[in-house]
């Protein structure tokens, strides 16, 4: 008698199980990168917290999320939203942790090399 947990996911060799382990791994992935930029724009406006122009407003703010995008890592596909930091004094943030034009992670990125020359040197190439 099997005995099934909602949190718990039962490793097994069917591909639905696959399926369920690499839903939950890209999951917790997108959960995980997301708090960290979250985190990471939450420091830099509290460092940033006591610049003000002459009116007594903050020069730098908050200013909602930038336009959702997909970043290639080694866990699949994962969709993140990153805020938008908004400097009334024309300086600009950068994310550490997601910057501008980052597509994949850099573990995919050296990854893409290694294979390649894995098929070079065995000959093993599948089609696209």
């Amino acid at each position: 008698m099997l005995i099934y947990h909602p949190y718990i996911v039962h490793v097994g060799v069917s591909s639905k199980g696959r399926f369920l382990r690499e839903q939950l791994l890209q999951e917790g992935a997108r959960k995980l990168l997301q708090a960290a930029i979250e985190n990471e724009v939450i420091d830099y406006i509290q460092f940033h917290k006591d610049r003000r122009d002459e009116n007594g407003q903050r020069l730098v703010v908050r200013n909602g999320h930038l336009p959702e995008r997909e970043v290639i890592s080694g866990v699949g596909r994962i969709r993140l939203r990153q805020p938008r930091v908004r400097h009334r004094d024309k300086g600009r943030f950068s994310s550490a942790i997601l910057p501008k034009y980052m597509r994949r992670s850099p573990s995919v990125d050296a990854l893409i090399p290694a294979l390649y020359l894995k098929g070079i040197s065995t000959g093993d190439f599948s089609e696209a």
